[in-house]
């Protein structure tokens, strides 16, 4: 007897990759359901895929501008080359989305319904002028803008990452409300391609919290020297208002002390939230909260709901939501044999595209504090890009690394905000997750090249754990 899976969400990245997972199970009927128009998931239409082309394009015109060996008149970025662009590939990318997920109704059992799917009890979904009671449900919707309830925020025009994709004009200055994953992307660009006078609004008391200390100082000062950005932490946003001249002015309380700001445009990268507005889950016994997903993907309320990717407000990153994906197809196969469930407990794995990519920031397993928290016995090393003398042959000598390793040696985690950083986060991944000892790691950054600083951090750490180890055996004779 055939299993029903019904999945909400399937033209996204972990919807459409829990389709894929299931469509090759020969005892699974699959619905899967998707009201994109025209549909493609939203890391390729909203996400990370067109970011990438605007900061790539502001990123050129950074390089040059600081680049004391160019000579000539510095070029202006096309605003509207970069959107017709970023319009082309996020088309193709997203059609080739769309087709493998509707050519998956190619096979026997599997339907796709491009419908608004809205539930109207448990497990009982109604697509357009028809109702299912599939056996088991995943939700993969996605997430939405979240705009901060800031007093007078309504009275006003607030743009988004969204309107940042499409836009060809911009204003002479803008307020930024948040300096997440998306404002430490998008404000740089601001200022670099649209040659806006910033003013960025943190309301946290420093930039990467998921970094240790000093990192995020940094990066915030950087900023303000490379971008000529008027960075704010622990700044609060009291009460938004238009101004007479069309504007906008943020009152905002930093140290006590309440201070205005204005400017023509205002834009919140304040992050996002679940999409789940409109599925009526009001109907059913789920209750949507910061913990309403287990670790097996399972909603709390009813155990045969999966809920993946940004739709559960765990972890909204790309690589996650496809872990949570394959983690909820193999236990909703498992549930359904009555078998042992597994757990998703991931690495820490996380890439920002900060300083228009210029300088990167990634955090790849524990970092000092996490490390502490967790009780693990380590040393701690660090590296200034500055020293490493290719950083400087390539014009881009700011920003620092660390590396945490157990005094077993065993690599724990890797910090990064330099050059190239992020194309080095999978390599320090395989360490990590590969629980490598540090003293085996072969000594192979083929010169000039930036992973050389991950050879300084090796080598020392290397030479810190030898002294643990020396000073261990002498106070044991």
């Amino acid at each position: 007897m055939s299993t029903h899976v019904a999945v909400i969400g399937a033209y996204g990245s972990a919807g459409g990759a829990v389709a894929r997972q299931l469509a090759d199970e020969p005892d699974a009927e699959l619905t899967l359901i998707d009201d994109g128009d025209p549909g493609g998931g939203l890391c390729i239409q909203a996400g990370c895929m067109p970011s990438k082309e605007l900061l790539s394009a502001a990123e050129h015109r950074f390089a040059a501008r600081n680049d004391d060996r160019l000579d000539g008149s510095l070029s202006a970025v096309d605003l509207e080359a970069v959107i017709e662009q970023k319009d082309e590939h996020t088309s193709n990318w997203a059609a080739r989305r769309r087709s493998a997920i509707e050519g998956l109704a190619e096979r026997d059992g599997v339907e796709f319904v491009h419908e608004t799917a809205r539930f109207v009890d448990d497990r009982v979904i109604e697509i357009g002028d028809r109702t299912i009671e599939p056996d088991y449900v995943v939700i993969a919707t996605g997430s939405t803008l979240d705009v901060p309830p800031v007093p007078g925020i309504e009275d006003v025009t607030v743009r988004t990452s969204a309107d940042v994709f499409d836009a060809t004009e911009f204003g002479d200055s803008a307020i930024v409300l948040g300096l997440g994953y998306v404002g430490l992307e998008l404000a740089p660009y601001l200022s670099e391609a649209a040659g806006m006078d910033v003013t960025a609004l943190e309301m946290l008391p420093e930039l990467l919290l998921e970094a240790d200390s000093g990192f995020g100082e940094d990066l915030a000062a950087y900023y303000r020297e490379a971008f000529d950005m008027d960075v704010r932490t622990n700044a609060e946003s009291r009460r938004i208002e238009p101004t007479d001249d069309g504007g906008v002015r943020v009152t905002v309380e930093q140290g006590g002390e309440a201070e205005t700001i204005e400017a023509e445009e205002l834009y919140a990268f304040t992050g996002r939230k679940p999409a789940l507005d409109g599925l009526g889950l009001e109907n059913t016994a789920l209750e949507p909260g910061e913990e309403w997903v287990a670790d097996t993907m399972q909603a709390e309320g009813d155990d045969r709901v999966f809920v993946v990717g940004d739709a559960n407000g765990r972890e909204p990153i790309l690589h996650v939501s496809k872990k949570q994906a394959a983690t909820a197809a193999s236990n909703l196969l498992a549930d359904r044999n009555e078998d042992t469930l597994e757990s998703y407990q991931p690495t820490h794995h996380h890439v920002i595209f900060s300083g228009l990519g210029r300088l990167p920031f990634v955090r790849v397993g524990h970092s000092v504090e996490s490390a502490e928290a967790a009780d693990l016995e380590h040393v701690t090393v660090d590296a200034e890009a500055a020293g490493d003398g290719v950083f400087k042959a390539k014009d881009a000598p700011e920003g620092r690394a660390r590396l945490v390793v157990g005094t077993d040696g065993t690599v724990l985690g890797y910090q990064g905000l330099h050059y190239h950083a992020d194309v080095m986060a999978k390599t320090m991944q395989l360490a990590v997750e590969m629980e490598l000892d540090v003293r085996e790691i072969p000594d192979r950054a083929y010169h000039p090249t930036t992973p050389e600083i991950l050879d300084s951090l090796l080598a020392e750490a290397t030479a810190e754990l030898d002294a643990v180890i020396e000073e261990r055996t002498t106070a044991s004779r």
